[in-house]
């Protein structure tokens, strides 16, 4: 072999970059261990004598051992090239352990450019500007088009004649002149819309870098306007949401007092009751504005006080006409924070009338604002944000306070009020505080917040995940599991089929693993449990290579060439169909890459590294190892006992009953459009919805619990098992269209209400979060339209460009025909199963991005097995001219027999494997895997290659000139001897 010199640097250069990338993390488990024993010898030494609650004293571990991995965080613990690298250090190069393996929260935000929009038209109340924005809001659930395109196609629509720059072209901005046509204003929107969300970007990244989480990953995306983040190790769900979604608008108004607004109040009381009741005299003892609302006579700042779940009701009433004009026009409504106590929240919220002069914009904003910090108040001793001010909001800030000397101004963030201080007299220098019912983390985390700056458009969450460390760690259980005994089986079945060379098939094997984890940590990628699936398949694939070559070593061998020459020649010949099996499976893997979210992202990683290295280590790495076998004239054996019979001199008919094949797969392909209209199990990622995973003491009654639930949610859950009847996967649409902050938490309420009975008695919600609640998702209409339009366009995609693929390859239409033919077969059967058995099998048949990533995996491997058919079908078609189509055919089939199995049997044991013990994780994605791979092999087969026989006509196959010394093709016993 030529090059062996650079395949042996690179090979030992891998080898030494892999070893030293994995270094940091063995390092880091070595230490972590050490600090977790020595805060359990501390603990221990503390309650000696005593004998506290379990819980008690594992919390007191837990602190314990933070503090001693933060206070060496700077100790020496590794040496690479550059010298000693500290635990942060080697923490931050170690392998990254997906949510789904450790534990913590996935959010994925969607910039709101909506909220841009409004800000970029000067908060116009064109009505036509209104309705075109909700309904931009409304299309983009259904199509691939940007924001911006799809606000000017609405625009348009309900005003053809309207010109963009009247509505954008604001005084004292030059960025859009009020003679601009359409395109050059839908031009500046669109840069100010990238921009807007780059600098998104950059706060949310300053935000979760000052959070204090180890390893947190966040991903933008500009094309989808979407940014996700991944906070390893994270549980509590309301921090995140109020963290991240806060856009930090911070304002500071003078307020109305109810002695100012007490007759405007009682004249909107009497027009409320005279709208709602039409003048009935019964119904209007029954209606009153103040039904919902506990009014305060004090001058304090507040006008009463609200109950939290009447909160929208209030405002809805407060925004009606006749309300509105009855109060100053400058009136505008806030609620104040609700107050915690003993960790649990107040029942009523403060209602303030903010003063705003008809301004949208305060009298001090948060560009006003040069520093933030958290504090403890020296009268009270209660957490509070102190802030600084720059010298011109400091000017505004004393002459607002000295004008309200006596009143109380109100500090107003993201439109709630956090305090209303009153005014004792004028204050410069330019200092104020903002003070509340704060915990010490939650002042922290407002003092960033302020600190990192306004978001530029507001961040909505569209999707959540909560996964408790419960389920992370059986699901690395689970996944290592699936790893060992898959490689072990492999690595076995290699030495019992293909003798001594197996032994090569394993060491090429060892390196892929070990280079694909390497290079996995080496480029900060993060290892999902779909990841570790992807390892798995890894393990099939992988020696799907060497299975090529070494078939084709065989068939050299049996013609009765030497070892050297049958050797180079297998290698040589197998080549071509090698690089088009790993081609075609590249391409899903790249497609999935870019439509997959977070966990499938993670197995697409994995599954192109793995793809790349498997070409490296099967072709190049193999081939360097078998000759230094065969120094000294050593050779190395391909035959067994078993493989030397099996397959041999096959020539079985297939082209001959390929007409009885196609019947058999009209009626699945019949089957497969029948479950389009049938229905499918769609997962909380394509329905919407939340979804939590519930664990109970012992099994429930499943029935009984979806009427609890039916009751407490008002409509029926979807409920399945995990595992057993006393772990719960329950999915609901209650209230997801619910934009209030408090949405989430009044669902999770009424969640723990309807399991109440089913839960030891005298449960709190915080032994029911903790203890009972695994692991959550939420998933808005919104993003699920889109993942859902994605996973069409992906798979549409693959199939295209794979049959384009083969088209430039076999340059021969028909080729085309039967690649997308066969895929289109594989893709119908794996949706008909996974319709008609989805009430039939005792585990989840989901269509979610994990089935997804399954059937763009299945159309990769499919063609894996259907490209080695295809190249020695042009190979023989260009040794047997004139030689019908069907001999041909069937000959190439028969004689690819050998590997077409075993290329599927290796990947098939790897996935049985994974869906018998991987978890429930990924049983569904390998369920799907299972039949996409026999569904391939057959397909390859019997749908594929016959289409070859049926297309065109007596038209001989593309590709058929002639092969100088051409080596004779047998074809028949007969021949075989005479050859």
């Amino acid at each position: 072999m030529q090059l062996k010199g650079l395949v042996r640097f690179f090979t030992i250069l891998l080898i030494l970059y892999s070893i030293y990338e994995l270094s940091f993390t063995w390092v880091v488990r070595s230490h972590e261990n050490k600090m977790m024993a020595k805060a359990k010898t501390q603990v221990n030494f503390n309650y000696r004598g005593s004998n506290p609650p379990a819980a008690e004293k594992d919390q007191a571990v837990q602190q314990r051992y933070k503090r001693l991995l933060d206070s060496t965080k700077s100790v020496t613990v590794h040496y690479g090239p550059t010298g000693a690298i500290s635990y942060q250090q080697a923490k931050e190069n170690e392998l990254n352990l997906g949510l789904d393996l450790q534990g913590g929260i996935n959010v994925t935000l969607e910039v709101e450019l909506g909220g841009l929009l409004r800000s970029m038209a000067n908060n116009s109340k064109d009505p036509i500007f209104l309705q075109a924005l909700a309904n931009a809001e409304k299309a983009k659930a259904n199509s691939n088009a940007d924001y911006v395109s799809l606000f000017r196609q609405e625009y348009k629509k309900l005003n053809p004649n309207g010109r963009l720059a009247q509505l954008f072209a604001v005084a004292g901005q030059d960025r859009i002149k009020p003679n601009d046509g359409d395109d050059k204003v839908e031009g500046a929107i669109r840069t100010e819309a990238n921009d807007a969300f780059d600098r998104t970007f950059r706060v949310l990244r300053t935000r979760i870098d000052q959070f204090g989480v180890a390893q947190p990953n966040i991903n933008p995306d500009r094309d989808r306007g979407i940014i996700t983040v991944e906070l390893p190790g994270v549980q509590d769900q309301e921090r995140v949401r109020k963290y991240l979604q806060s856009s930090a608008n911070l304002q500071f108004w003078e307020v109305y007092n109810m002695s100012e607004l007490q007759t405007g109040l009682m004249a909107a009381d009497a027009a409320y009751n005279s709208a709602v009741t039409g003048g009935d005299t019964a119904a209007a003892k029954r209606q009153s504005l103040f039904m919902n609302i506990q009014p305060m006579q004090a001058d304090n700042g507040i006008i009463g006080f609200v109950r939290v779940n009447d909160t929208a009701l209030v405002s809805a009433n407060l925004s009606r006409p006749e309300v509105r004009a009855a109060l100053p026009a400058d009136v505008k409504w806030a609620f104040g924070i609700p107050e915690t106590k003993d960790n649990k929240t107040a029942e009523f919220v403060a209602l303030h009338a903010l003063k705003t002069g008809g301004r949208e914009k305060a009298p001090i904003e948060g560009e006003g604002i040069t520093e933030a910090r958290s504090d403890f108040n020296q009268v009270n001793g209660q957490s509070e944000v102190t802030m600084k001010m720059n010298p011109s909001a400091a000017r505004t800030w004393a002459n607002m306070t000295a004008a309200n000397t006596g009143r109380s101004i109100a500090i107003v963030l993201d439109n709630i009020v956090y305090s209303a201080p009153r005014v004792n007299g004028k204050i410069e220098g330019g200092s104020s505080s903002i003070s509340g019912s704060f915990s010490p983390a939650e002042a922290t985390d407002l003092a960033n917040i302020l600190k990192a700056g306004k978001l530029p458009a507001p961040a909505k969450i569209v999707q959540e995940q909560v996964v408790g460390p419960t389920l992370g760690a059986h699901a690395i259980k689970g996944g290592m599991m699936a790893f060992g005994l898959s490689f072990i089986v492999i690595f076995l079945l290699m030495l019992v089929y293909y003798n001594t060379s197996g032994w090569v098939a394993n060491i090429a094997l060892i390196l892929n693993l070990l280079f694909t984890i390497g290079v996995l940590t080496g480029l900060g990628a993060t290892l999902t449990a779909a990841g570790i699936a992807g390892l798995v398949l890894t393990i099939g694939m992988a020696v799907d290579t060497n299975v090529i070559i070494y078939e084709r070593i065989k068939e050299e061998l049996t013609k009765g060439k030497s070892y050297p020459q049958a050797v180079s020649e297998g290698y040589r010949r197998s080549l071509p169909p090698v690089l088009d099996a790993h081609v075609t499976t590249l391409l899903t893997a790249i497609i999935l890459f870019s439509f997959g979210l977070g966990p499938v992202k993670g197995f697409a990683t994995t599954q192109i590294i793995g793809i790349l290295l498997s070409l490296f280590c099967g072709i190049l790495v193999s081939r360097w190892v078998s000759d230094i076998f065969m120094r000294k004239g050593r050779h190395l054996e391909y035959f067994t006992g078993v493989s030397k019979r099996v397959f041999k001199h096959a020539a079985f008919k297939f082209i001959e009953y390929r007409k009885v094949a196609y019947a058999i797969s009209f009626v699945v392909l019949a089957l497969g459009v029948a479950a389009i209209f049938h229905g499918f199990d769609e997962g909380v990622e394509f329905s919407g919805g939340r979804s939590y995973q519930v664990r109970f003491d012992k099994p429930v009654n499943v029935d009984q619990v979806r009427d609890d639930l039916k009751a407490s949610f008002g409509a029926n859950p979807v409920i399945k098992t995990i595992g057993s009847n006393n772990q719960l996967d329950i999915t609901t649409s209650y209230l997801i269209t619910d934009t209030r902050p408090a949405a989430d938490s009044i669902v999770e309420g009424k969640l723990m209400a309807g399991l109440s009975r089913h839960l030891p008695a005298g449960t709190t919600y915080e032994q029911f979060d903790k203890n009972y609640k695994l692991g959550s998702t939420t998933v808005l209409p919104t993003i699920s339209d889109d993942l859902k339009t994605g996973a069409k366009w992906a798979t549409f995609w693959s199939v295209l460009i794979i049959a384009l693929y083969i088209f430039i390859r076999f340059r021969d239409w028909r080729y085309s025909m039967g690649t997308i033919v066969a895929l289109a077969h594989d893709v119908l059967v794996t949706l008909a199963v996974f319709s008609f058995l989805r009430e039939i099998v005792p585990f989840p048949l989901e269509i979610d991005q994990h089935f997804i990533a399954a059937i763009l995996t299945v159309i990769g491997f499919s063609m894996n097995d259907t490209v080695i058919v295809f190249d020695r079908i042009r190979e023989y078609t260009r040794q047997m001219v004139g030689a019908p189509k069907e001999v041909v055919i069937n000959k190439a089939i028969n004689d690819t027999l050998s590997r077409t199995i075993m290329t599927s049997l290796t990947v098939f044991l790897t996935i049985l494997i994974l869906f018998l013990v991987g978890g429930e994780v990924t049983r569904g994605f390998a369920f799907a895997m299972l039949i996409g791979v026999v569904t391939g092999t057959y397909s390859s087969i019997f749908v594929a290659a016959p289409i070859l026989v049926d297309m065109g006509g007596k038209r001989s196959l593309g590709g058929n000139e002639p092969v100088a010394n051409a080596e004779p093709v047998v074809s028949s016993k007969k021949e075989l001897a005479k050859h």
